[in-house]
């Protein structure tokens, strides 16, 4: 029996909030495009993220620098479109939030605006206190992200695993705590470990959604190119491959250019 569109219930903050209570596990994907969202949206996803990963997987850079918020607006009014369930939120990217509440507050805006999206997500603690509680204060809603922050990349100078020392640990439950003080729907923790994943969502009542950091948090997400096998260079430990669809394509071209060389597409049922 076919579902009507007006009996599909959307996901919204507040039910992602009661899936904690009850320990129901949030599922998580980013997506960047309506065909790939539309399916991932069928498929029953939970959340969406429109990640400045799209710097990555869709235009090749070395990291997320260098996509701009005109990008990021354009893939999320993508996404957007192509959703009728699930929660869609967009990464204000690097350079439009950061020691700036104004601008944070207008970059937010513009993503909801333009995009019609649910949320933005922003990397950081304490140092960008202003900007989420300035967000907040204009009813946009807003995920953290802590550990593991990509756009802080040459601070860092590694992708390895965050707040493993107990200085930083202890920073990281902080800054959670702050977060979700100010008004945040949630946090996401990427690559700090296991235990300290299972602390934070013990200790913080909002969802934790980990990318890296163990089996305890409120729920898990993904790059969609990673776990679908598209991308086949980027193999750590925390990425489950669920196909191999490098190798699915491959064959699929392979034999489309067998069958034009040979002239056997198209055939006779495949022309006018």
């Amino acid at each position: 029996m076919s579902i009507h569109k007006a009996d599909i219930k959307k996901v919204t903050t507040h039910q992602l909030q009661e899936m904690k209570n009850r320990g129901e596990k949030i599922s998580m994907l980013t997506a960047y495009d309506y065909s790939m969202a539309r399916i991932l949206d069928a498929a029953g996803i939970d959340v969406l993220l429109v990640g400045d990963s799209a710097s990555n997987v869709m235009a090749g850079n070395e990291t997320t620098l260098p996509i701009t918020l005109d990008h990021m607006i354009y893939h999320a009014t993508s996404v957007v479109r192509a959703v009728e369930r699930a929660f869609v939120i967009v990464d204000i990217p690097f350079g439009s939030y950061q020691g700036d509440s104004t601008e944070a507050l207008r970059s937010a805006i513009r993503i909801m605006k333009e995009s019609g999206a649910h949320a933005v997500k922003m990397e950081g603690g304490s140092e960008i206190r202003e900007s989420v509680e300035r967000i907040l204060s204009a009813g946009v809603p807003v995920m953290g992200h802590l550990g593991l922050t990509p756009q802080s990349i040459y601070k860092f100078g590694t992708y390895t695993v965050r707040a493993r020392e107990e200085a930083e640990a202890a920073k990281l439950l902080e800054d959670a705590h702050l977060l979700e003080e100010c008004g945040c729907f949630g946090i996401v923790l990427e690559k700090i470990p296991a235990e300290l994943g299972k602390k934070v969502a013990e200790e913080v009542s909002i969802p934790m959604i980990g990318i890296g950091a163990g089996p305890h948090v409120d729920g898990q997400v993904l790059v969609m190119q990673d776990m679908l096998g598209i991308t086949k260079e980027f193999q750590p430990r925390f990425l489950r491959r669920y196909a191999d669809l490098d190798a699915m394509i491959t064959d699929a071209v392979g034999n489309y250019i067998r069958d034009v060389k040979s002239k056997d597409f198209p055939n006779e049922n495949e022309q006018y």
